[in-house]
């Protein structure tokens, strides 16, 4: 995974969390809702980065 990556990735966490704060905290269902939707995204995302990196460190293994 590149950093670009981590870096959107937690951007987009950060955010979502921020979402669900505010929502939480001034009673608006539908943006905590959307600050927690965005947050899985994020987290999403990044489980796949992190499969794509293991396949890759696990091929390099296998060609040494």
């Amino acid at each position: 995974m590149n950093l670009g990556d981590k870096i959107k990735n937690k951007a987009q966490e950060a955010s979502g969390k921020a979402k669900a704060g505010v929502g939480d905290a001034t009673d608006k269902r539908s943006l905590e809702a959307e600050g927690r939707g965005d947050q899985a995204e994020a987290n999403t995302r990044q489980a796949g980065e992190n499969v794509k990196d293991a396949a890759k460190n696990l091929k390099d293994g296998f060609s040494k």
